[in-house]
């Protein structure tokens, strides 16, 4: 398996902090934010790393991270994504990366306590379609939201007035190959970008995605709020950890 880490935009959301900076290299509690989707890929097994990124800070993560050997990884290759074309546009890039196998796909954004060694290793087990992982949010209509139907997932709504479960969509998912067909067949939204929840709406389609419950707390960092939660529950866990 082979990872992409989608690390784009302008980080509107936390501006002024954004201004002289990528939002994924803004600190999280001790590290820069990039350091914990790296970590999250290299602990499932994935040590062959795409980092897909924009904007005129984009040399920055090679100045941070190099060829990405201090961080367990085999291989970080970079690609830019022009524009704000959205997360499916950034995916679009990592075709000739995927090289026609398996990817698993993370937001620069999310911050997880737990491994997810066991989805990936199910999602091998699984051989085709998607997989996604879902988690129970006090606030679900900021992201992508399931329909949930006895143990299927029958639609997911971006960020809708009424969400239809407790459950956000996180930014951690599972494709095949075929993602980058789907991908050339999307229209742009009212927002102007490819959306990634279309993108898992098509496998839907074909009863092909699968999901799970995300094990452990998780988190996005892209507003004030969520940046400052994930600090927090980074400092806690580190507490916890520490040898007293």
């Amino acid at each position: 398996m082979k990872g992409v880490i989608l690390a784009g935009g302008l980080g509107t959301r936390l501006y002024p902090l954004t201004k002289v900076t990528n939002k994924h290299l803004l600190p999280v509690y001790d590290r820069p934010m990039i350091y914990y989707p790296i970590q999250t890929l290299v602990e499932a097994g994935v040590d062959d790393v795409l980092l897909v990124t924009g904007g005129n800070k984009a040399g920055d993560f090679l100045q941070l991270l190099g060829n990405g050997k201090d961080h367990g990884l085999k291989r970080l290759s970079y690609t830019y994504q022009q524009g704000e074309g959205g997360i499916a546009d950034a995916l679009a890039l990592a075709e000739d990366f995927a090289d026609g196998g398996p990817i698993v796909v993370i937001l620069g954004d999310n911050v997880i306590e737990k491994s997810i060694a066991g989805p990936v290793a199910r999602f091998q087990e699984q051989g085709r379609g998607a997989r996604i992982l879902l988690k129970e949010v006090p606030d679900p209509q900021r992201f992508g939201v399931p329909t949930l139907k006895g143990s299927q997932v029958v639609r997911i709504d971006e960020k809708p007035a009424q969400p239809a479960s407790p459950y956000a969509v996180t930014g951690i998912y599972m494709y095949d190959a075929t993602v980058f067909d789907i991908i050339r067949t999307l229209e742009p939204s009212q927002r102007g970008e490819l959306e990634i929840t279309d993108v898992n709406n098509a496998y839907i389609a074909r009863g092909e995605l699968t999901w799970e419950v995300l094990d452990g707390w998780w988190t996005d960092a892209g507003t004030f709020e969520s940046l400052h939660l994930a600090s927090n529950l980074v400092a806690a866990m580190r507490l916890t950890a520490a040898p007293h």
